[in-house]
C-alpha cells in the first residue's frame, strides 16, 4: 500500500504561529524587550480588568448605553490611528514583506485577520467589548444581540488597523511616516488635555446625560453601532438592533475589500518612492521659489529659507515647532476656557516658542560644519544669528500675537489685550537674546537615530544649563516691564497700561538686539568647540 501525502497544512495555521514566532523570537532578543513586553501585559490586563468592572458597575444605569457607545468608539478611533504613529511597534504590520510569495490576496487577507487577533490590543478590545455587553445585555434579546456584538466590534477594530496600515504602507516606511511616528507623543498629550477639559466639563454639568447626544450620533457609526445594538435589543427595539448589527457587517465587509484591494495594489505596483520629482514649474534649480523672492536678499535671506526648510523638512526640527506651536496655543486657551487662566497666560506662548531659539548649532548636527567654513568673524557669526532669529520670529511674533488676541477673547477681558501682548513680546525678545547666548556658550548635539532622543550621551548637563538657566535669565530680565504692570495696577493706573505694548515690543527687539551682538563674538571665537559639541554622537 502506498502511504498516502499529509494534507497541506492551511495558511491560516500558518500564519498564526508565523505570527507566535515572531513574538517568541523579538522576546529573545533582549531582557529589556521582554520586561517591555510582560509590562504591557500587565498594564492592559488590569487596565482592562478596571474597564470591566467599571462596565459591571454601570449595569442597569441609565446612561450605560452612551458611556459603552462612545466608549467603543474612541477604542475603534485608536485602532485607525494607531498604525500611523507606531508604524513599528508590530513586524507583521508590513504586508510589502509578502510582495515575492505566491499568494492569493483573499486567503491572504483572511489569514492575516486571523493571526492579527494574537497580541495584547485584540486582548484588551475583546475585554472592553464583553464588559460593554455585560452592561447592556438585559434578557434574552440582548443576550443574543451580545453574542453577535462582541465578536463584530473586535474583528471591526482589528480590520480598521490593519485596512489603514495597508493602505498608507509605503508612507509608513518613508520620511513622512517617521515624521508621523515623531509627533505621535505629542498628539497624545494634546489627547491627554481635550480628555482633562472634557472631564471637568462633565463634572461641572453634574451627570452622564450631557453625553447622550453625541452618543445618539456615535451609535450609528461601527464599531459602536454593535454595541449599540445590544442596548436597543435589550429595550425591545430589535428592527433597530438589526438594523444596526447588519451596519457593522456590512461595514465590516467593507473594510476586509479594501484591505484586499490595498494588498493587490502593493503586490502588483512598483513603489514609486524612489523616482525623482519634476521640478516644479516656475523654480529654478537654484532653489529660488516664492519663499526666496519673500526673503530680503543675501545672506540673511538664505540663512531664514535655509531655517524655514528645516522646519518643514526636519522630523525633530518639526517636532519641535509643532509640539511648541500646539503646547503654547492650548495651555492658554484651556485655561481661559475653564476659567482657572487670564490673558496673562499668554506669555506661556512666548516661553515655549522662545526655547526654539536655544542650541541653534545643534539642530543642523554634523552638518553645522559647513556652515562653519562660512563663519570667519565676529560680523559673520552675527549676520548667521541675526537670520536665525528673523526666521524664528517670522513665525513666532504673528502667533504670539494671535494666541494673546484668541486668549482674551476666550476670557473676555479685552481690557488687558495690550498689556498682556506688550509682556508676550517682551519676553519673546529676552528668550531670543538668551538662545543666542546659550547656542554659542552651551551647544550639544541632538541625535538622529531615535524619535525622543534630544540630546547625546554625556551631554544632558549642558541640555539643562542651556534651557532651563537662560529661562530664568530671560524672565529676570524682563522684570522692569513686569515691576511696571505691577505698579500701574496698584496705583490704580490701569488706563495707562496700553502703554506697555508699545513699550514690550520696544524693549523685546532692544535685548534681542542686544544678545544677538554679545552672542556674536561668542560664536566666533568657540567655532572649533561648537563645532566638537554638536558633532558629537
Amino acid at each position: 500500500m502506498t502511504a498516502t501525502a499529509p494534507a497541506p497544512e492551511s495558511l491560516t495555521s500558518v500564519f498564526v504561529r508565523l505570527k507566535l514566532s515572531l513574538l517568541r523570537n523579538g522576546l529573545r532578543q533582549s531582557a529589556g524587550r521582554t520586561a517591555a513586553y510582560v509590562s504591557s501585559i500587565v498594564v492592559s490586563v488590569l487596565f482592562g480588568a478596571a474597564v470591566l468592572l467599571a462596565f459591571v458597575l454601570l449595569r442597569g444605569h441609565a446612561d450605560a448605553g452612551s458611556v459603552a457607545v462612545l466608549l467603543t468608539g474612541f477604542l475603534a478611533l485608536s485602532w485607525a490611528v494607531m498604525p500611523l504613529f507606531v508604524p513599528g511597534g508590530d513586524e507583521t504590520l508590513d504586508p510589502s514583506r509578502l510582495v515575492m510569495l505566491p499568494l492569493r490576496p483573499r486567503p491572504l487577507v483572511r489569514s492575516l485577520l486571523v493571526a492579527s487577533l494574537v497580541g495584547t490590543g485584540p486582548a484588551f478590545t475583546l475585554i472592553v467589548a464583553v464588559g460593554a455587553a455585560l452592561a447592556l445585555a438585559h434578557g434574552a434579546a440582548g443576550v443574543v444581540a451580545s453574542v453577535l456584538a462582541v465578536p463584530l466590534l473586535v474583528l471591526v477594530c482589528v480590520a480598521l488597523s490593519r485596512a489603514v496600515a495597508a493602505a498608507n504602507v509605503r508612507l509608513l516606511t518613508s520620511r513622512k511616516g517617521r515624521d508621523l511616528a515623531v509627533l505621535s507623543g505629542l498628539l497624545i498629550a494634546v489627547g491627554i488635555q481635550v480628555v482633562n477639559f472634557g472631564a471637568q466639563r462633565l463634572s461641572r454639568a453634574g451627570g452622564l446625560e450631557v453625553l447622550e447626544p453625541v452618543a445618539a450620533v456615535v451609535s450609528w457609526l461601527p464599531p459602536a453601532s454593535a454595541v449599540a445594538a445590544v442596548d436597543s435589543a435589550s429595550r425591545g427595539d430589535h428592527a433597530l438592533a438589526a438594523g444596526r448589527l447588519l451596519l457593522t457587517v456590512v461595514v465590516l465587509g467593507g473594510l476586509l475589500y479594501w484591505w484586499q484591494r490595498s494588498l493587490v495594489k502593493l503586490m502588483t505596483t512598483p513603489d514609486g518612492s524612489t523616482i525623482g520629482a519634476a521640478p516644479e514649474p516656475g523654480r529654478d534649480r537654484a532653489g529660488t521659489g516664492l519663499l526666496g523672492r519673500l526673503l530680503p536678499g543675501g545672506r540673511t535671506g538664505t540663512v531664514m529659507e535655509r531655517s524655514l526648510r528645516y522646519i518643514w523638512r526636519d522630523p525633530k526640527t518639526k517636532a519641535a515647532w509643532t509640539t511648541s506651536l500646539v503646547i503654547g496655543a492650548i495651555v492658554p486657551m484651556f485655561n481661559a476656557l475653564q476659567g482657572t487662566g487670564s490673558v496673562y497666560w499668554a506669555s506661556f506662548a512666548s516661553w515655549m516658542l522662545g526655547m526654539l531659539m536655544y542650541n541653534q548649532f545643534g539642530q543642523d548636527t554634523s552638518a553645522f560644519w559647513m556652515v562653519a567654513q562660512t563663519i570667519s568673524t565676529p560680523a559673520d557669526a552675527y549676520a548667521e544669528l541675526r537670520a536665525r532669529a528673523l526666521a524664528l520670529l517670522l513665525i513666532t511674533v504673528p502667533f504670539t500675537v494671535l494666541v494673546t488676541s484668541g486668549t482674551a477673547a476666550v476670557s473676555g477681558d479685552w481690557a488687558a489685550l495690550p498689556e498682556a501682548l506688550g509682556l508676550a513680546l517682551a519676553l519673546l525678545g529676552a528668550m531670543v537674546a538668551v538662545g543666542a547666548l546659550a547656542s554659542a556658550m552651551f551647544p550639544y548635539s541632538i541625535p538622529q537615530d531615535g524619535a525622543f532622543k534630544n540630546v547625546a550621551p554625556g551631554q544632558g548637563g549642558l541640555a539643562w544649563i542651556s534651557i532651563f538657566g537662560g529661562v530664568i535669565v530671560a524672565a529676570l530680565m524682563c522684570a522692569p516691564l513686569i515691576g511696571t504692570a505691577i505698579y500701574l495696577h496698584v496705583a490704580d493706573e490701569r488706563s495707562l497700561a496700553w502703554l506697555l505694548l508699545p513699550a514690550g515690543a520696544v524693549y523685546g527687539a532692544l535685548i534681542a538686539w542686544g544678545g544677538l551682538k554679545l552672542a556674536a563674538p561668542r560664536t566666533a571665537a568657540r567655532l572649533p568647540e561648537i563645532l566638537a559639541a554638536v558633532s558629537k554622537g
